[in-house]
C-alpha cells in the first residue's frame, strides 16, 4: 500500500479513531485534548490537499484500495475506495471544511467537549468515507455513519426548539435515505451488475435495455430521495431551521459538506446512467429549482437573523446546482460540480464567522449590531469576501459555477426562460447578502451593542480563529482565480458519464469554463 493510498484509508480511520478516543475520555487534560483534536481534523485535511494535488485525472480512478473479504461478495458488495475526477475536489473540500469545523468546536466551550468531538469526528469521518467510495452499499453507509450525529448534536447542543428540530430532520433525512436507497436497490436489481459498484454499474447498464417505465420510476426515486437530502423545493422546510439551531461546526459540515450527498448521486449515478428518464424528469426539476432559488430567496430576505439569512441562502443555492443537473448535459453536471465544492467552502466560512460575530456580540439579530467594521476591521474583511463569493462575484469559485450553469442552459432553446428566472436570483443573493453586511458592520451602532461594548470591548479575530477563515477563503480564492485547478478533471471524468446525452450537439463544450485565453482539455474536443 503507498503513501497516497495511505492517506486515503487514513482520512477515514483517523477521524474514527479519535471519535474512540474523545468517547471514551482519553485525554482528559484540556490542552492534551486540543492537541489531539487539532491532529484528528488535520489529518483528513492535509490527506485531502495532498491527494488533490497529486490526482491525475488520465487515469480516471486514483489512489484505489480494494478488500473483497468481508463475506458479501455474493451481494457483489466490496470494500473499495478511490477517487476520480468528480469525488476528487469534494474529497478536498470536505477535509478543508472539517478541518475549519473541527477547530471551531475545539474552541468552542461547549459542555461535555470530549462528547462534542466524539460525534463531530464521526461525522467527518462518514463525509470522508462517502466521497471516497467506489462500492455504492458503502456510499450511502458513510452517508449515514455521518448523519446520525447530526441528530444527536442538534438535539443535545442546539438552540431554540433543538428537539422539536431534530425529529423534524430525523423524520425528513431518513425519508429521503430511504426513498434514494430504494431506487438504488431498484438500479442494481433491474440491471443485474456484478458488482455494486460504480464502474460495474454503469457497464451493467450499457448492456440493459431498461424499459423506458421502469428508467423513469427508478429516476423518480432517486430524485426525490436525493432531493429531500439536499433540501429540493418544497421538501427544504427542514434544513434551514435545522441550519439556524445546530451548533456552528454541524451546521459547517452538514450544509457546506453532508448536503452534497444527493448531489453527488444524481451526477454521478442518476443521470448519466438513466439519460432518458433524466431528460423526461428535466422540466419537473428545473421548475422545483426555481422554487429553491426565487421563493426560499425571498425568504432569505426577509429575514433579520444572521445565521437565519445565511441558512435560507444556503437552501436557495442549491437550486443553481439543480439547474445544472436538470439542463441534461456534460457543462452544467460540471458547473454543478463546481459550484458544489465552491458553495460548500462558503456557507462553511459565512456560518463560522457568524459564530465569530455572535462569540463578539451574544446575539444574531442584525437589528442589535451596527458599526462592528470600526472594532473589528478584520472580521469584516473576511464577511464582505465570503458575502460576495456567497453572491457569484467574479474572482471566487462561486462564480464559474453559476457562469457555467447559466451558459448550460442557455444551449438549448426550451431553457431560455429557466435562464432569465434563475438570474433573478442574483439580485436577491445581492440584497440580502449586501444589507447585512451593511447592517452588521457599518452605520450607526445599536443602544445594546453600545451597552455591551461599555462592559466588555469587542476584539477583533484572534489567531486562533485567523486560520480556519484563512485556509477556506484561499481555496474560494484558489478556484475563482484559477479555475483550471479543477476543472480539468471535472471535464474529463463528466464527458465520459454524458457523452451519450452530449450527442445531440454538433460540438460538445468543456464541463467547466477555461479561463479567458486558456484552450479546453483534450476531453472537451470530439
Amino acid at each position: 500500500m503507498n503513501l497516497e493510498t495511505t492517506l486515503l484509508l487514513g482520512s477515514i480511520i483517523v477521524p474514527a479513531l479519535g471519535s474512540l478516543l474523545f468517547f471514551y475520555g482519553f485525554p482528559k487534560d484540556g490542552e492534551a485534548l486540543k492537541k489531539l483534536g487539532y491532529i484528528i481534523f488535520g489529518f483528513p485535511c492535509f490527506a485531502g490537499i495532498v491527494l488533490f494535488l497529486k490526482f491525475d485525472s488520465a487515469d480516471g480512478y486514483c489512489f484505489e484500495f480494494l478488500y473483497d473479504r468481508m463475506g458479501l461478495q455474493e451481494l457483489g458488495i466490496t470494500f473499495h475506495l478511490a477517487l476520480n475526477g468528480v469525488s476528487s475536489p469534494l474529497f478536498a473540500m470536505a477535509g478543508i471544511v472539517g478541518f475549519g469545523a473541527g477547530i471551531a468546536a475545539i474552541h468552542s466551550g461547549a459542555d461535555r467537549l470530549p462528547l462534542y468531538l466524539a460525534l463531530l469526528s464521526l461525522m467527518l469521518s462518514g463525509l470522508m468515507g462517502l466521497f471516497a467510495s467506489v462500492d455504492i452499499f458503502f456510499y450511502y453507509l458513510f452517508h449515514e455513519f455521518a448523519l446520525i450525529p447530526t441528530f444527536i448534536m442538534i438535539g443535545l447542543w442546539g438552540g431554540r426548539d433543538r428537539r422539536s428540530i431534530s425529529l423534524e430532520i430525523t423524520i425528513y433525512l431518513t425519508l429521503g435515505a430511504l426513498i434514494s436507497l430504494g431506487g438504488l436497490v431498484a438500479l442494481n436489481v433491474m440491471v443485474d451488475a456484478p458488482k455494486f459498484d460504480f464502474p460495474h454499474l454503469s457497464a451493467a447498464i450499457s448492456q440493459t435495455s431498461l424499459l423506458d417505465s421502469s428508467a423513469y420510476k427508478i429516476f423518480g426515486l432517486l430524485l426525490f430521495g436525493f432531493g429531500i437530502l439536499v433540501a429540493l423545493f418544497p421538501f427544504h422546510t427542514w434544513a434551514a431551521r435545522g441550519y439556524d439551531a445546530a451548533p456552528t461546526s454541524v451546521s459547517m459540515l452538514h450544509a457546506g459538506v453532508l448536503k452534497k450527498f444527493g448531489l453527488y448521486g444524481l451526477i454521478q449515478i442518476a443521470v448519466p446512467l438513466l439519460p432518458q428518464a433524466a431528460e423526461s424528469w428535466s422540466p419537473w426539476l428545473m421548475w422545483l429549482a426555481l422554487g429553491n432559488i426565487l421563493l426560499v430567496g425571498m425568504v432569505a430576505v426577509a429575514q433579520t437573523s444572521f445565521k437565519s439569512m445565511i441558512s435560507y441562502g444556503s437552501v436557495m443555492h442549491m437550486g443553481y446546482c439543480f439547474l445544472g443537473i436538470g439542463a441534461c448535459s456534460a457543462l452544467g453536471a460540471g458547473s454543478a460540480i463546481m459550484l458544489m465544492c465552491a458553495h460548500g467552502l462558503s456557507v462553511a466560512l459565512m456560518f463560522l464567522l457568524a459564530s465569530f460575530v455572535h462569540k463578539r456580540t451574544n446575539t444574531f439579530e442584525m437589528s442589535e449590531m451596527g458599526g462592528l467594521a470600526v472594532q473589528t476591521p478584520l472580521l469584516a474583511c473576511f464577511c464582505i469576501a465570503a458575502t460576495l463569493a456567497t453572491i457569484g462575484l467574479p474572482g471566487f469559485g462561486n462564480f464559474w459555477g453559476e457562469f457555467g450553469i447559466f451558459l448550460s442552459l442557455g444551449e438549448s432553446q426550451d431553457h431560455l426562460w429557466f435562464l432569465v428566472i434563475a438570474a433573478l436570483g442574483i439580485i436577491l443573493s445581492a440584497v440580502f447578502g449586501l444589507r447585512a453586511v451593511a447592517r452588521v458592520f457599518f452605520g450607526r451602532q445599536s443602544d445594546e451593542l453600545n451597552e455591551q461594548t461599555k462592559k466588555k470591548p469587542i476584539t477583533d479575530l484572534t489567531k486562533v480563529e485567523i486560520l480556519p477563515a484563512s485556509l477556506i477563503l484561499g481555496s474560494l480564492l484558489l478556484i475563482g482565480l484559477w479555475p483550471l485547478s479543477i476543472s480539468p478533471r471535472i471535464d474529463r471524468e463528466i464527458h465520459g458519464k454524458y457523452s451519450q446525452l452530449d450527442t445531440q450537439n454538433s460540438l460538445a463544450k468543456p464541463a467547466c469554463c477555461p479561463v479567458d485565453g486558456e484552450a479546453p482539455s483534450p476531453s472537451t474536443v470530439e
